[in-house]
């Protein structure tokens, strides 16, 4: 997603929190910690990367498959969580990569301080001491940054992944403005977000898409946005934003 289109919003809390980007080679990160701590973020980034990179290496397939590939033992773990997550959503790998990093890094920060905030792509990895809202950017919809998912802090750390058929640079086989997935799992929440927008190209595949997510284990909860259409199904509250903001 284009680092112009950034997805979350926290509400405003006790705690104020440190706002920066690190960028390094395709990722773009946006990050609110308790602390600044880019220097940390950023070295987090290049190990995490460098974990995916070598693996590619080895392993041209990969980057490049749309469908599910097989569990590797042996590959670093990030590159398992991302083949796992994968295989549980029915897509490629790669699909899960922004969701991986974020959470990769986000817990890494968590060591220095317990409240991390780590978008990257409409991809949010969000441990927070209070409660944080997620907007909903979806494009060109009338519904778009007018609702957020409310995240109380007993639930983080969590993952809040948003996959697009009308923006961003990400590829998508279907339509909606936005699908967006709750999961405990970053990557999960990320590949299932494609999966899931995969699904829509118009308002009556809504309901059936939500019906299948709710198969796939560890997801907690969806919601669809297609032009002024509307769906949500399990773990999400959603709320409407302050336009003042």
């Amino acid at each position: 997603m284009k680092p112009s289109s950034r997805t979350y919003r926290t509400l405003k809390g006790r705690r104020r929190l440190d706002s920066f980007e690190v960028r390094v080679k395709e990722t773009d990160l946006l990050i609110r910690a308790g602390k600044p701590l880019k220097k940390q973020a950023e070295d987090l980034v290049y190990r995490v990367r460098g974990h995916i990179e070598a693996y590619i290496e080895s392993h041209p397939g990969f980057v490049t498959s749309l469908s599910p590939m097989d569990a590797d033992p042996y590959a670093p773990k990030i590159v398992r969580d991302m083949l796992q997550a994968g295989g549980k959503a029915g897509v490629g790998p790669m699909a899960a990569v922004a969701g991986a990093i974020a959470e990769y890094v986000g817990r890494g920060l968590m060591a220095e301080d317990p409240d991390v905030m780590v978008e990257n792509g409409g991809d949010v990895f969000i441990a927070s001491s209070e409660t944080t809202t997620v907007g909903i950017f979806a494009g060109d919809s009338p519904l778009n940054l007018k609702l957020g998912i409310r995240v109380p802090a007993d639930k983080t750390p969590i993952g809040v992944c948003t996959s697009s058929g009308t923006i961003g640079h990400s590829l998508s086989l279907g339509r909606a403005d936005a699908a967006v997935v709750v999961s405990k799992s970053t990557a999960l929440a990320d590949a299932a977000a494609t999966a899931l927008g995969n699904r829509v190209s118009k308002p009556d595949d809504i309901s059936k898409a939500l019906k299948w997510i709710q198969e796939i284990d560890g997801i907690l909860g969806a919601a669809l946005i297609l032009n002024d259409q509307l769906g949500a199904w399990g773990q999400v509250e959603l709320v409407r934003l302050d336009e003042r903001r």
